[in-house]
């Protein structure tokens, strides 16, 4: 038997849309402004989820000021058309749309910027869905997934943590969630691996979308 939580906090890219397209794009563009041709795009897979001045220090050697240019320029392409080429994982809305008939909270909370977050899912026409979209700030602040996730709980005022759970498809998640008392399910349908939830130490590993269910 699975735990049962009251409230949900939900990754956005690779647990709530397959965002790999846009992502991918938009690193693309940012990368051949510094003479880098990247053409094998499963490559670039390790770009969604974590924070992207992160990425780009972590696997191009990028300064920390080049980072923050390459970020600049992977919103010029993002925003316009980036943050369209995502899809809505099959299954998900129902997911939701029972977690609310269950009279429990769903929460996006994503380390992609807060504004881009809410576009997305409002294009996508799941805003009804949320109580709340929860994301960093367009300056870099709230820079982690463990600080996205403390000021959704604070902003929500939650306290009692026992009744959250973290669903995401990164190590990232995991470590957040930890970081602030919270359980974390990993799902294996986006672009994480079983390892890297083993490693970080997930509470849960589960395959699909409709096995989130087994937590409401």
């Amino acid at each position: 038997m699975s735990k049962k939580y009251e409230i949900f906090l939900f990754d956005l890219d690779g647990t709530i849309t397959d965002s790999a397209l846009g992502i991918t794009n938009s690193v693309m563009y940012a990368l051949k402004k510094f003479g880098i041709e990247e053409t094998d795009r499963t490559k670039l897979y390790k770009f969604i989820g974590p924070p992207l001045t992160e990425s780009f220090e972590k696997f191009y050697g990028f300064t920390k000021e080049q980072s923050l240019d390459g970020v600049k320029y992977y919103r010029e392409y993002y925003h316009d058309k980036g943050i369209y080429e995502n899809r809505v994982y099959d299954g998900l809305e129902e997911v939701l749309k029972k977690i609310n008939e269950a009279g429990k909270q769903a929460i996006v909370a994503t380390s992609k910027p807060e504004k881009y977050a809410k576009i997305i899912i409002d294009h996508f026409h799941l805003t009804q869905y949320f109580a709340c979209v929860a994301g960093m700030e367009m300056d870099g602040g709230r820079g982690t997934k463990a600080q996205v996730i403390t000021y959704a709980l604070e902003k929500n005022d939650i306290t009692d943590k026992s009744k959250v759970l973290m669903i995401g498809d990164r190590e990232h998640d995991v470590v957040g969630a930890h970081e602030n008392g919270l359980d974390c399910l990993g799902i294996l349908y986006g672009f994480g691996s079983r390892k890297e939830f083993e490693e970080a130490g997930a509470d849960y590993i589960r395959e699909n979308v409709e096995d989130i269910l087994q937590f409401v």
